[in-house]
C-alpha cells in the first residue's frame, strides 16, 4: 500500500476505533444514569438515548474499525494472519461486534419499554443492570484492543514465520520475491 493510502487507512482505522472506545464509554455513562437516577425523565431520556447512540454510532463504528482494521492489515507488513497480536485483535474486534449487536436487542427492548412507560422502581431491572455490565465489558475489550496496537507483543504465527523465512532467504539469493507469492509456496 502506497505512503499516503496507509496514512488515510490508518488515520480511519484510529478514528473510527477510538470513536467506538468513546461511545461505549458514553453510552456506560447513560445506562449508569438510567440505572441510579431518580427523575423518571431523565431515566427515560438516558434509554431512549443509548438505543439513538447505539445504532446510529455504535454499530457504525464498530463495524467501520472492523473494515478498516482488515484494510491496515492486509496492506501493511504486519499482514493479517503473521502476528498473534493482529489475529487476538481481529478475534476480539469479530466478538465485540457481534456481541454489539446482541446487546443492541436487550437496548431497544429497554427504550421501547421507557417510551411507552416511566421504568419506575424495578421495572426491567436485570435488563437495566445487564446494559450497565455489558457496556463496561466493552470498554475493556476495547482498552485491551488498544493495547495490543500500541504494544505489539512479540509472537509471529507459523504462516509469518513461513513468509519472514522465504523473504530471509530471496534476500539472500539477491530475488526480489512477491510475499504474498512467496506465501502460497
Amino acid at each position: 500500500m502506497p505512503s499516503g493510502l496507509r496514512k488515510v487507512a490508518l488515520t480511519a482505522h484510529v478514528a473510527s476505533s477510538v470513536g467506538w472506545l468513546g461511545s461505549v464509554a458514553a453510552f456506560l455513562a447513560l445506562a449508569i444514569g438510567g440505572l441510579t437516577g431518580e427523575d423518571a425523565q431523565r431515566v427515560r431520556g438516558a434509554y431512549l438515548a443509548m438505543e439513538v447512540t447505539g445504532w446510529y454510532v455504535i454499530v457504525p463504528l464498530a463495524f467501520a474499525s472492523l473494515l478498516t482494521g482488515l484494510a491496515q492489515s492486509l496492506g501493511t507488513p504486519w499482514g493479517l494472519l503473521r502476528h498473534y497480536w493482529v489475529l487476538a485483535k481481529l478475534a476480539l474486534t469479530v466478538v465485540a461486534t457481534f456481541l454489539l449487536l446482541l446487546h443492541m436487542q436487550v437496548v431497544d427492548h429497554v427504550a421501547d419499554t421507557a417510551a411507552r412507560t416511566s421504568l419506575s422502581g424495578s421495572d426491567l431491572d436485570g435488563m437495566r443492570v445487564q446494559l450497565v455490565f455489558d457496556a463496561a465489558a466493552a470498554v475493556v475489550v476495547l482498552l485491551a484492543n488498544t493495547a495490543l496496537s500500541i504494544y505489539k507483543p512479540r509472537g509471529i504465527t507459523r504462516y509469518g514465520w513461513r513468509v519472514q523465512q522465504t523473504q530471509r532467504t530471496s534476500r539472500a539469493d539477491g530475488v526480489t520475491v512477491d510475499t504474498a507469492a512467496a506465501a502460497q509456496s
